[in-house]
């Protein structure tokens, strides 16, 4: 698992959560449980770890791997925070962990299309019931897509890529990652140190996934479910992701329901980034409760 996929800031969770024996923990993306064995370790005899993992084949591989009487594995989406809690009776919860990335399984080897080095099935969600990448830019207006492309993926080109995308889907459905590429390939003359297709491919992600309104649902659930002085560590890869924390964190701490402990967000070392390039972009915040229960 750890060749599948390497966790960031192992170091930095571990000091912002502060596990310890007896206490139990959330790991809201539980992925391969790279944060999770180390947390394990820390709360040893009887801390425990409820893990939720939105991606039925990363679970399957990781009950297998991590057979543990101290871990609850749950099939879902975190957005469902106080439920799964809630049906798994899993309390008191001391600490919770949001590592919004995108596992290295899901890039390399699920063949949803989450890559644009690979030609694969244009799908990119990660909910089988969810919507696909491929019925977004196959049936929704060019005004919807120019604005994903735009607020998403702060992407200049926006209007003038939605609109290569609905001429082409005249001619044929637009069905793989392959496809897309060339689409937009001719409208970006300059090649820049960035793949062209990068915000692209980063804007539908983020659309199909409803990741950005589940990250806003989520973190309330976190704070009520949260014993005082339980603290909340969240991982976020770009911009969009990190302002919607940082405001989260503002303003429950002007409503005195926690404590920020992060001024400014961590970043990856560099020996970390060096040998985890997919690591260069993570961000760190961490608060604890104030509030009583």
């Amino acid at each position: 698992m750890d060749k599948i996929h390497k966790p960031v800031l192992i170091k930095e969770v571990l000091e912002y959560l502060h596990p310890g024996p007896g206490k139990n923990f959330v790991d809201c993306t539980f992925g391969f449980g790279g944060h999770s064995r180390a947390i394990l370790e820390e709360t040893k005899p009887d801390g425990k770890i409820l893990g939720i993992e939105i991606e039925k084949e990363i679970l399957k591989i990781a009950k297998q791997k991590m057979p543990d009487r101290r871990l609850t594995l749950v099939n879902g989406s975190f957005v469902r925070l106080k439920q799964v809690i809630a049906e798994n009776s899993f309390y008191p919860v001391n600490g919770i962990l949001l590592d919004l990335g995108l596992n290295s399984w899901q890039i390399e080897q699920s063949g949803r299309g989450f890559s644009f080095r690979r030609d694969e099935p244009l799908l990119m969600n990660s909910d089988p019931q969810g919507i696909t990448a491929e019925q977004a830019v196959n049936s929704w207006p060019r005004e919807e897509l120019a604005r994903i492309f735009k607020e998403y993926g702060e992407e200049r080109q926006a209007l003038r890529i939605a609109q290569a995308i609905v001429e082409a889907r005249k001619r044929q459905r637009i069905k793989t990652t392959g496809q897309l590429i060339e689409i937009i390939r001719p409208i970006f003359f300059r090649r820049g140190r960035i793949h062209f297709a990068t915000k692209v491919f980063q804007a539908l992600r983020i659309a199909v996934n409803n990741e950005l309104e589940n990250l806003e649902k989520v973190l309330p659930q976190a704070l009520e479910v949260l014993e005082a002085e339980g603290r909340l560590v969240v991982i976020s890869f770009h911009s969009l992701e990190d302002r919607i924390v940082k405001n989260f964190f503002r303003n429950s701490a002007r409503q005195e329901k926690l404590r920020i402990l992060t001024k400014k967000p961590i970043r990856t070392s560099f020996e970390e980034a060096k040998l985890n390039p997919r690591s260069r972009s993570a961000k760190l915040r961490a608060g604890t409760i104030l509030k009583k229960k």
